[in-house]
C-alpha cells in the first residue's frame, strides 16, 4: 500500500488539493450566501419602515339636539347626529301615529340643531314654517292650530323681513349685532337695535324668540 502511494503520491496530492479547493469554494459560497439574505431582511425591514402609515382621521359626526312633537309614538327632546334627515329621528321616536298625517311632513329634510319637528294630525292645518323659526303648537277654539315664530339668533335677513316693521337695513341690523355682540339673551334685547322702539317691539314680541 504505501508502495502504491508513494508510487502515486502525485496524483494523490493531486486529488487533496481539489478537495480541499472543493470544500474551500463551497463555505466560501455558503457565507456569501447567509450573508446576502442578512443583508437582505434588514434591508426589507427599513424599507418597511420607510412607508409611510397612513391613518385616516375618522371624524366623529357633531351630535345635535331635535324635539319632536305632535302625531309620534314617543314624542320627545332626541340627541342625533348632523345631516341625518327627518324620517331618521321619527324612526327614533317609535315611528307615526295612525292619525298623523304625511302629507304635510318632509322626510328628506336635514335636521338641525334646535330644531323642532312637529307631525300634525290629519285635518290639521299647517303653515309653512322657513327655516329658523320655531314652531309652537296651542289650541285655539274647536281645534289645534300653530303659531311660527321667527327665531331672532337664526333667522336671515329675508326671514327677518317677514316681521312687521323691519325692512332691509333693520335686518341687516339685527344679524350685524348677532355677529358683533352674540346672540341675543332675551327678546327685549332687539330693543338694543337703532329704531326698533317700544312701539315696534309691542308689535314683535308675540312674534319673535330666541331659541
Amino acid at each position: 500500500m504505501k508502495d502504491w502511494m508513494y508510487e502515486h503520491k502525485v496524483y494523490v496530492i493531486i486529488t487533496v488539493m481539489i478537495a480541499f479547493a472543493a470544500i474551500f469554494y463551497f463555505l466560501e459560497e455558503s457565507k456569501s450566501s447567509v450573508s446576502d439574505v442578512e443583508n437582505i431582511v434588514p434591508q426589507e425591514i427599513k424599507e418597511e419602515k420607510d412607508i409611510p402609515q397612513v391613518q385616516e382621521e375618522i371624524q366623529e359626526p357633531e351630535m345635535i339636539m331635535v324635539d319632536v312633537k305632535g302625531q309620534v309614538t314617543m314624542p320627545g327632546v332626541y340627541s342625533t347626529s348632523q345631516g341625518e334627515r327627518v324620517i331618521d329621528v321619527i324612526h327614533r321616536a317609535g315611528g307615526l301615529t295612525e292619525n298623523a298625517d304625511e302629507s304635510q311632513v318632509n322626510f328628506a329634510e336635514h335636521v338641525q340643531d334646535a330644531m323642532v319637528i312637529y307631525i300634525p294630525a290629519k285635518g290639521e292645518a299647517v303653515i309653512n314654517v322657513p327655516a329658523g323659526t320655531t314652531v309652537n303648537p296651542s289650541n285655539t277654539g274647536g281645534g289645534i292650530g300653530k303659531e311660527a315664530k321667527v327665531n331672532v339668533n337664526k333667522a336671515d335677513e329675508t326671514q327677518l323681513q317677514n316681521l312687521p316693521g323691519i325692512g332691509p337695513s333693520k335686518a341687516a341690523a339685527i344679524t350685524e349685532y348677532r355677529e358683533t355682540s352674540g346672540p341675543f339673551k332675551s327678546i327685549e334685547d332687539l330693543k338694543n337695535i337703532s329704531g326698533i322702539g317700544d312701539k315696534t317691539f309691542e308689535k314683535l314680541k308675540d312674534l319673535i324668540t330666541i331659541q
